[in-house]
């Protein structure tokens, strides 16, 4: 890229302050939080810059057809089998979105049951999730039409293709898989926001198809003012609803015999901090829990009990092992059990009184797709007849596939479509502070000459404790096809080893996230797999958090640095309903000075100094996010744009319609990956062909 200096939209700075438990810091940007028309216009000004710097390069258009070719969703939407019907998303070609497809068979041509053009020629939704009716007789579905992931409920009869009357509520997202049916296909439980969309407070409802929507939530006892997440989910056999508590640390709060019309929910486990998160199975709850096991057990706890707060009545039936255990699925009368092994996935099957039965033959080494966060995944378990999972490993997409209990082989119901060619996978650990070892892989084409530092891209999650598993990069993988180095990392704060390992990087450890970071890159750099001058990172989310951070506490180790859809004003974040959630979980106490001025040093706005030559940035964000607002990358691309020293480019593109990622169309995904691989690869000086005779240019820039 032309390093000579950019001429940045003009960007007015105040002397605005943030005051938090007595401790003050500078705001200067604070005016770029807001919508005003300066604002959008300095947002415009920002993408076309970055646009026009990135779509100039040559092979731009060369990247875009890379990147297309390997863009997939981070794991598929599974096929629904109900009724003797199979419903399921049809893959989107092009611009179109995706359709709602039912048919006699998982992979049957069958008919179009929803087709978002149809509701809206020109502008589409996505469908955020989908669920038919145990009986297969209504589908139940949520769109979204502008990428902030908020989605409204449609109900279709499926044997006549017209719409029935839905709830009219917002539901905050689809993390919650939408709505859970009754047994008898009556109707649903769904979980919906009960206020304004920015103030995050969600309530459980019940919907029943013969009667008209009603606004009126569970009398669940929920803790009062909570914030977390919460859901109501049916046993297996229908009669019980559960209520769950919390995300990261799931409970089964309350249950309710539905079999009896005059019940009401009452309380079951309540007092425990650590997750317990499972179903019904007969007359007993079953579940994995951490509680006294960092790798996680599966527990049997009666329903019936008098005092189901007191682990010492509860019955353990999988001890805690080497593997950590993520979640467990009922199948008729077996457990199937989700494993990590060294990152890595494992599914083994059990009887209810624990006695191991075999091993799923997985695919190959890789991830089986789960949710990011426990209560997500728990409530993406509904009963059914076989464990229907997606698979992917490092160099292969998702593919879908099935087991039944009994059966000795696995069968391929999608099959994985797209894989990075001839390429090889290295498992590392680097030594972090105190000697922690930090696990992460590295792909690469086998033809790479690795005795010299090539291009190199790294990645990583690291918060919430969720388990960023080995999985197919997906348009990252154009950055392998093209002769460069993909690195997955797993730091600390994530769930990829633990209980424990998701302690040693939250709150008071937060720091040992990023020191990890910093590790696997050290030791890219000793093995002479790379140098800073070809060393690109990127992350999303928390990921992209953890990019600002590396910015502006190691500048000297980076090359490019992408922070994707990012927290970068972790002060000023708290002051958001959702993130200021998110910071009493993962970040500290806003009301507690220590912390505050803790939470300061990995704010990365806060740490940008002037007068420091900063790596190449390229800020990508969107401008409806509801988890991460678009402000974040404004400020810190305001504020390191005026203190940069140097002369690589920091650049910001919010786009418009586009959120956190999980509800923005694939063209749009498609045209973003492009844009900042292209600014990463111009950067390095790589070309997105593979071709043996281009391996001389692959590291022009990196000299």
């Amino acid at each position: 890229m032309n390093r000579q200096m950019l001429k940045y939209p003009t960007t007015r700075r105040t002397e605005a302050r943030e005051h938090w438990a007595g401790i003050t810091f500078a705001d200067p940007y604070r005016w770029l939080e807001g919508s005003s028309e300066e604002v959008r216009r300095w947002q415009r000004e920002q993408a076309q810059l970055a646009s026009n710097q990135v779509r100039g390069w040559p092979h731009f258009d060369a990247l875009k057809r890379s990147v297309a070719r390997f863009h997939v969703a981070p794991q598929l939407t599974l096929p629904r089998y109900a009724g003797g019907l199979w419903f399921r998303v049809g893959e989107p070609h092009g611009a179109a979105p995706a359709k709602v497809i039912v048919a006699n068979s998982a992979t049957g041509a069958g008919r179009v049951l929803f087709d978002p053009t149809m509701e809206s020629p020109q502008s589409p939704p996505i469908v955020s999730w989908f669920v038919p009716s145990p009986d297969g007789g209504t589908l139940a579905l949520g769109v979204c039409g502008d990428g902030s992931e908020n989605n409204t409920i449609r109900l279709i009869e499926v044997a006549t293709g017209r719409s029935l009357p839905a709830p009219a509520q917002v539901l905050m997202d689809s993390w919650l898989g939408g709505v859970y049916w009754l047994a008898d296909s009556s109707g649903f439980f769904y979980t919906a926001l009960c206020g304004s969309t920015s103030d995050f407070r969600q309530a459980v409802y019940l919907h029943r198809l013969d009667a008209m929507p009603r606004n009126v939530p569970e009398e669940i006892p929920f803790p009062k003012d909570s914030r977390e997440y919460r859901g109501a989910m049916i046993s297996p056999c229908g009669r019980w609803a559960v209520a769950m508590h919390r995300i990261l640390a799931p409970i089964p709060i309350a249950i309710r015999d539905l079999r009896d019309p005059s019940s009401s929910w009452r309380p079951f486990i309540t007092d425990i901090t650590e997750k317990v998160a499972g179903h019904v199975i007969n007359d007993a709850y079953v579940g994995v829990t951490t509680l006294n096991a960092p790798r996680g057990r599966v527990v049997r706890i009666p329903l019936d009990s008098p005092t189901p707060d007191d682990p010492a009545t509860w019955q353990e039936i999988i001890p805690e092992s080497p593997a950590v255990l993520r979640n467990v699925t009922v199948i008729g009368q077996q457990l199937y059990v989700t494993e990590l092994l060294d990152t890595y996935a494992r599914v083994r099957m059990f009887r209810p009184d624990g006695s191991f039965v075999g091993e799923v033959p997985l695919p190959g080494r890789g991830a089986v797709a789960e949710m990011p966060f426990p209560l997500m995944e728990h409530f993406a378990k509904r009963p059914s007849e076989a464990f229907v999972f997606a698979f992917s490993s490092l160099t292969e997409s998702w593919g879908i596939y099935s087991h039944r209990p009994g059966d000795a082989c696995t069968e391929t119901l999608i099959p994985s479509d797209v894989r990075i060619e001839h390429a090889v996978v290295e498992d590392r650990w680097a030594h972090s502070v105190r000697g922690v070892r930090v696990p992460y892989h590295v792909v690469r084409r086998a033809d790479v000459d690795m005795s010299r530092p090539q291009p190199t891209l790294l990645f990583a999650y690291g918060s919430g404790g969720a388990a960023v598993n080995p999985q197919f990069p997906g348009a990252m993988a154009a950055f392998v096809a093209a002769g460069g180095i993909f690195v997955h990392a797993h730091p600390r704060g994530g769930g990829e080893l633990g209980l424990e390992w998701w302690h040693g990087g939250v709150l008071k450890n937060r720091q040992n996230s990023y020191a990890d970071m910093y590790a696997v890159a050290e030791d890219l750099i000793a093995r002479g797999v790379t140098n800073p001058k070809c060393l690109a990172l990127t992350g999303r989310s928390a990921g992209g958090l953890m990019v600002g951070v590396a910015v502006t506490q190691r500048p000297d180790l980076w090359r490019v640095a992408i922070p994707q859809v990012p927290v970068l004003d972790v002060i000023g974040g708290a002051r958001e309903p959702y993130l200021g959630y998110v910071a009493s979980l993962e970040f500290g106490d806003f009301d507690d000075p220590e912390d505050v001025r803790r939470m300061g040093t990995f704010s990365p706005y806060h740490l940008v100094r002037d007068g420091v030559e900063y790596p190449a940035v390229y800020i990508d964000a969107g401008d409806t996010d509801p988890r991460c607002p678009a402000w974040h990358a404004r400020k810190f691309a305001a504020r390191l744009q005026e203190a940069q020293a140097g002369s690589a480019p920091i650049l910001l593109h919010v786009w418009q319609n586009s959120g956190h990622g999980w509800a923005t169309s694939k063209d749009v995904q498609i045209e973003e990956y492009t844009e900042w691989l292209a600014f990463a690869m111009r950067e390095l000086g790589m070309k997105p062909q593979a071709v043996a005779c281009e391996v001389s240019e692959w590291i022009t820039g990196c000299r």
